[in-house]
């Protein structure tokens, strides 16, 4: 019985793909991020980066107002009814 058992088992095979070459893209970004054009490093990299730091910006104003709004609410004194 063993030995049947056994003769059914195979090996796993490995496969061998080829590996996918990637480009190297350092270069083009290195010479996209160091080139002189009056942006800043956060918004060199396209409408992607200016729309994300618009986003953020909005949010974190929103953040602050109603920080600032929910501790003017909290300083003032509740009313007796």
């Amino acid at each position: 019985m063993r030995s049947l058992l056994v003769s059914r088992i195979k090996p796993l095979q490995v496969l061998s793909t080829p590996t996918r070459q990637l480009k190297n893209k350092v270069p083009e970004y290195q010479k996209l991020f160091q080139e002189d054009n009056g942006l800043p490093v956060h918004l060199k990299g396209g409408t992607t980066d200016v729309l994300l730091y618009r986003f953020t910006m909005s949010l974190s104003l929103f953040g602050v107002a109603y920080t600032l709004y929910e501790l003017l609410k909290a300083a003032r004194p509740k009313k007796n009814k």
